[in-house]
């Protein structure tokens, strides 16, 4: 009789057979399983259980293709989040307050497709069936680590919180400036940033990076092509959109930074600063009003700087809308974000967020900037505090995430003293592959 030593080497050998399978006749592998079975190498219950766990893994695995052929790689992946969220908000001075929110959600559900062909060009589309919109759409080609080239839809290089992929956030939800700035333009947010359609180039040495881009000034996202082509939908053109005479002019943006390590043993981390702006004519001008010469003017700076356990990110963004509040009043827009993080130990991660937000003039409701949360009307300022933990079940790929919202708002756009305030938790379970 075999060993246990033995026994684990034919399993491995019989491992190694099977995932050669697409080399290999199927009548050839069912020769060798059953020659194991009948040595007593293996049960029959233990070869059917090999058998499918080598099947899931290949499944999961990227199509490898022989490197003479132009198509050399495809991959396949997703991202799925389901979201409760019990949001309620309380007006100061009034005795009817809002319906509060009680619901579950399909936050996202990512479908992304990619292929790396010959010569450094690739392409990628990823889609989000939960809202009928892109997230990406883009042929790339790559000169080297110090240039590459995009066209189609992708993010702006603005707004650092905005750039770091929804299946990495720490707080569930973007703070109250990124939602401010990026979502789009409802006559209080911005739209200055976020799904772009355009050419996009960026690259990498020894720590510098930079990112650059030319694109449409409005928003890309949903999948209508916008055949009316001077019609946005909530602040957003169609993927397919053509522009007019509101959006036929260009914007610009352009993010510079470092990134680097230091430190050995415990004390050992790494960071990462940069500086952002950017440039959209004719998308200024108070409320939703766009294409009547008014601009916006963005600028920000971020760092990010983890030590051991303890991470901290933050970053501050301003933008000058013209005549933003009336013609010929301008709003002077600044936010930030703070964000402090401690794994506590490798699966459990705690969570602080705090973020503010000052219109100027222009307004804003808690439900511009605090996802999912009952409007407590228009006022001046906002901000929001998120304390919660994060669960690595398999590091980001599975993880479920939960915490404590408070938000307010402040202060009349006339500047007569108001207040709304939003409470509540938020929770998100997320698989990704």
């Amino acid at each position: 009789m075999l060993n246990i030593k033995s026994k684990w080497i034919a399993t491995l050998g019989l491992g190694l057979a099977l995932t050669g399978a697409a080399q290999a006749q199927s009548a050839d592998n069912q020769a060798l399983i059953n020659a194991l079975i009948k040595k007593g190498v293996l049960t029959e219950k233990e070869a059917k259980d090999i058998t499918g766990e080598i099947a899931k893994a290949q499944a999961s695995q990227n199509v490898e293709i022989n490197a003479d052929a132009y198509i050399q790689k495809v991959t396949v992946g997703g991202r799925w989040q389901v979201q409760y969220v019990g949001l309620g908000t309380s007006i100061n001075g009034t005795g009817v307050n809002p319906v509060s929110t009680e619901h579950f959600l399909l936050r996202r559900i990512y479908l992304n497709f990619g292929v790396q062909f010959a010569d450094g060009f690739s392409g990628a589309v990823s889609y989000d069936a939960a809202v009928s919109g892109f997230n990406q759409a883009i042929l790339q080609w790559k000169q080297s680590d110090l240039f590459s080239i995009r066209a189609g839809l992708d993010k702006a290089p603005f707004g650092y919180e905005e750039l770091i992929s929804s299946g990495d956030l720490k707080a569930i939800e973007r703070s109250t400036v990124t939602n401010y700035f990026d979502n789009g333009n409802n006559g209080r947010r911005l739209g200055a940033s976020a799904y772009r359609t355009g050419i996009f180039a960026g690259g990498t040495y020894e720590g510098f990076y930079y990112a650059l881009a030319l694109t449409n000034p409005e928003r890309n996202e949903y999948a209508g092509d916008s055949t009316n082509i001077s019609v946005l939908v909530n602040g957003l053109g169609g993927v397919g959109s053509t522009g007019g005479a509101t959006t036929n002019r260009f914007a610009y943006y352009g993010t510079v930074g470092y990134s680097g390590a230091f430190g050995e043993g415990p004390t050992k981390g790494k960071y990462k600063v940069g500086y952002e702006t950017g440039f959209l004519p004719d998308q200024g001008g108070p409320g939703a009003t766009i294409g009547g010469g008014q601009n916006i003017s963005l600028s920000g700076a971020f760092v990010d700087v983890t030590v051991g356990a303890f991470t901290i990110a933050g970053e501050y963004e301003s933008a000058k809308d013209d005549s933003g509040v009336a013609i010929h009043h301008n709003a002077n827009i600044h936010g930030y974000w703070i964000q402090p993080s401690f794994k506590l130990t490798p699966q459990w991660e705690a969570v602080a967020n705090y973020s503010a937000i000052n219109s100027d003039g222009r307004g804003v409701t808690l439900s511009d900037v605090v996802r999912s949360a009952p409007s407590g009307g228009t006022m001046n300022k906002a901000d929001e505090l998120y304390l919660g933990f994060n669960y690595y079940i398999k590091g980001n790929d599975v993880k479920l995430q939960a915490g404590y919202i408070h938000g307010s708002s402040n202060d009349t756009v006339k500047g007569a003293p108001a207040k709304a305030e939003t409470d509540g938790l938020r929770s998100q379970f997320q698989i990704q592959f």
